[in-house]
């Protein structure tokens, strides 16, 4: 669900270049779903020798990364330059980014599947197709609201993004 409502957010944000939105969805959607596949198959290699190590930072991590990207959105939706060049949040750095940011539960989620007796390869490819096409989903119906409403969108984008680094420190300090 995480990677759903990023990719709303990100669906919001406009692109600089020529490349037609669905290239654009269709890329962070394929990034997401490998991620979560490749992350929760991770947590299970891993086991528990990493785990307390990760569990005491990766709500801080995933928040952090998510801050950030939605905080250049923000700036970017409040820009009053309507000419002005937008990154491409689907490519490099920012996509990296996002990737790890959203799928670090994943790696817990594939940690706990170690101690139970299943088949990692069918679980993860699971997670992958799921996540996909919740993405795809997402970052269409985000494309749609932001071009019917331009800028204020990538705001409402970015403070998503902020607001699920928020909920996932909340998960983890308070249980919530």
């Amino acid at each position: 669900m995480d990677a759903f409502a990023v990719s709303l957010g990100v669906g919001t944000s406009p692109s600089d270049n020529a490349e037609p939105a669905w290239r654009r969805v269709l890329r962070i959607s394929f990034h997401f779903g490998l991620f979560q596949g490749l992350m929760t198959l991770l947590g299970w290699l891993l086991g528990s020798t990493i785990a307390g190590l990760i569990s005491a930072v990766d709500h801080w991590v995933a928040f952090g990364l998510l801050a950030w990207v939605g905080g250049r959105m923000v700036k970017e939706g409040l820009n009053p330059d309507e000419d002005c060049r937008c990154e491409d949040i689907t490519h490099g750095k920012t996509l990296l980014v996002l990737c790890v940011a959203t799928s670090i539960d994943a790696m817990a989620v594939g940690l706990s599947l170690a101690m139970l007796q299943v088949n990692i390869l069918s679980a993860s490819a699971v997670v992958a197709v799921i996540t996909l096409f919740l993405s795809l989903f997402g970052g269409f119906a985000g494309h749609q609201l932001g071009s019917h409403f331009g800028k204020k969108m990538e705001v409402a984008g970015g403070l998503i993004l902020i607001g699920i680094g928020l909920r996932i420190v909340a998960s983890h300090l308070f249980g919530l």
